[in-house]
């Protein structure tokens, strides 16, 4: 729609429609597996796996970075909506979609806002209101 890849995916859980853009490394990732077996017969983007077995894998691969604390399939999610977008300044609103959620009240458990998102955004209207004449 806007001449980027997205990701338009089912939600299996809720059937809502969830329409991802991609970001650059998320497209280098999909791009190594346009050849493998399972995405030319089925068009799958990759390989699918049960949440048991990613969240192998997502273990097996903190174990050989060194980290120490848990990691699942769903603290991933978590972190994407918190550390990517939530705090880089994407509305509420387009995380809620981007996730598949019916209502935002399910994404506002992602939405923990941290400090420094409070004082970057008060910054940011300070700025804004001292440009338009409302502050001086």
């Amino acid at each position: 729609m806007d001449g980027e890849q997205w990701i338009f995916i089912n939600r299996q859980k809720t059937n809502v429609l969830s329409r991802i853009p991609l970001l650059k490394e998320a497209h280098r990732i999909i791009k190594q597996y346009d050849r493998h077996p399972k995405y030319v017969v089925t068009g799958v983007v990759l390989p699918v796996l049960i949440n048991q077995k990613m969240n192998s894998y997502i273990k097996e691969i903190a174990d050989c970075c060194g980290i120490k604390s848990e990691l699942t399939y769903h603290i991933a999610r978590h972190k994407f909506a918190t550390t990517v977008t939530l705090n880089n300044g994407v509305p509420i609103e387009t995380v809620s979609k981007m996730l598949g959620h019916v209502t935002i009240k399910q994404t506002q458990h992602y939405a923990k806002t941290l400090d420094f998102k409070i004082s970057e955004d008060m910054s940011k209207l300070k700025k804004r209101l001292i440009k338009k004449g409302a502050l001086v």
